[in-house]
Parts: C-alpha cells; sequence; structure tokens
C-alpha cells in the first residue's frame, strides 16, 4: 500500500510534467496520480496488458498512463464548465 501512495504521486508529478498547461498545481496533480494509479491497473487489465508484480517501474509506468488519462479528463471537465 505504501509503494503504492509513492508511486501514485511520482506519476501524478511526472504526468502534470508531460501534460504542460494542462496541470493542476502540484497538491492536485498528486491526489490525480494516486487515484490515476488504480485508472492505469484498470486500463491495463482491459487491454490485456501485464507487468511484473515486483517491478516498481512496470507499476510507474501504469500509474503514469492512468495519471495522464485522469489528468486528459479533468481537463476537458475544466474547459466544459
Amino acid at each position: 500500500m505504501t509503494w503504492t501512495i509513492i508511486i501514485g504521486i511520482l506519476a501524478g508529478f511526472l504526468a502534470g510534467i508531460l501534460m504542460r498547461g494542462k496541470g493542476f498545481g502540484c497538491l492536485v496533480n498528486l491526489i490525480i496520480g494516486v487515484v490515476g494509479s488504480v485508472l492505469g491497473a484498470k486500463i491495463f487489465k482491459i487491454l490485456n496488458i501485464s507487468v511484473n508484480e515486483n517491478s516498481r517501474i512496470g507499476d510507474l509506468s501504469m500509474s503514469l498512463v492512468g495519471a495522464i488519462v485522469l489528468l486528459a479528463i479533468v481537463s476537458i471537465f475544466r474547459k466544459i464548465k
């Protein structure tokens, strides 16, 4: 559980950097990273992509994908508002 939170925070930070102009500040990006790690796991499961369960790099890539997708979705709703 601790690694999931740490990796999620790192993924949120990296997603905020990669999605220039789409970030919402450091704290929100970190929260999105933690939630995105769960979303990334679901996306990888749906697409039948597996990562090594003992690999932190695999976990980070999965979390990063989820965080980027979640940031994109949140930014779309932010524009509509």
